[in-house]
């Protein structure tokens, strides 16, 4: 039998394909295409502290290989998730993660404190979100403010802290350093790349928000480089994602230094991604008579 357990911050995954947040909701439609124990891990829609409407439509825009969203983290806040949403996910072997967005540091540790009290297995940390206090720049963009942000919700999480790096910066490792410096028991990357798209016969913007997150297949050369980066520069696991579709994919992201990997945008396209992903690792071992899948981690040749 291929060994493929992994081990993120104390925590164990049957296996180290993990659905990405935002692109999974809480695993009910999903659920009704495969038994969602063949997951690692799920990390659920963002959660903000209180219920969210989103932006306004349109939120989602095509483009080659890949897409732009700016859903706006519609959804029904911390509360209700725990009520309604986390008992049915529980009733699964995959581990849960919770994936939190605040606009201030007060928001994030509440929502810790919260989700802490709750069954969740590991709080995930989106530092992509405006800061309303700084003006509206993002908290992940700035390396003292991912140390601060980090450091303050260690002291109300009592679940292990992974923290979710955004890619819109000059220097991914330093912040990865930051990260870890303030706490983090692992790290998340890529979120999503900013983008826009424009209608050139209205020359409107095509999102009602003008700007998005871009995702997709094209974003992963990018993805790639950036989970290299911040593997030479940290010791705690690397939770690695962007435009992963394919096993091969996934492979080539635990070469690089990531752990496990997130599936996200992929799922769009085929609700049977995450699972296509994990045979993909599968074949791989096989191909290569490889029984642990911890033994591909960081392994890239120079």
């Amino acid at each position: 039998m291929k060994n493929l357990k992994v081990n993120i911050a104390g925590v164990e995954l049957n296996n180290p394909v993990i659905a990405a947040s935002g692109t999974f909701g809480f695993g009910r439609e999903y659920g009704e295409f495969y038994n969602l124990d063949e997951l690692g891990a799920i990390s659920v829609k963002g959660l903000t502290l209180n219920p969210r409407e989103g932006n306004p439509p349109p939120r989602i825009a095509e483009t080659y290989g890949g897409i732009l969203n700016s859903v706006g983290l519609q959804n029904p806040g911390v509360k209700a998730f725990i009520t309604y949403e986390l008992p049915e996910l529980k009733k699964h072997s995959c581990k849960v993660i919770a994936n939190m967005a605040g606009s201030t540091f007060e928001d994030y540790y509440e929502m810790a404190e919260i989700l802490s009290d709750s069954d969740v297995d590991m709080l995930e940390v989106n530092i992509s979100c405006p800061n309303v206090r700084s003006g509206g720049v993002a908290f992940g963009t700035n390396a003292s403010t991912i140390y601060e942000i980090t450091k303050g919700i260690k002291k109300y999480a009592k679940k292990p802290v992974i923290i979710k790096l955004s890619p819109n910066v000059t220097d991914i490792g330093e912040m990865a350093v930051a990260a870890e410096q303030g706490g983090a028991d692992a790290i998340s990357l890529i979120n999503t790349l900013l983008g826009m798209a424009i209608d050139i016969n209205s020359r409107k913007p095509i999102l009602a928000n003008v700007k998005g997150g871009f995702s997709g297949p094209a974003v992963k050369p990018v993805a790639v480089r950036m989970v290299y980066e911040a593997k030479n520069k940290v010791k705690v696991p690397i939770i690695g994602m962007g435009g992963i579709t394919t096993g091969d994919d996934a492979v080539e992201f635990m070469i690089a230094g990531a752990s496990a990997v997130m599936v996200g945008t992929a799922n769009f396209m085929n609700p049977y991604a995450c699972p296509d992903v994990k045979k993909g690792i599968l074949a791989y071992m096989d191909k290569y008579n490889i029984e642990d899948v911890n033994s591909i981690v960081n392994t890239v040749q120079l």
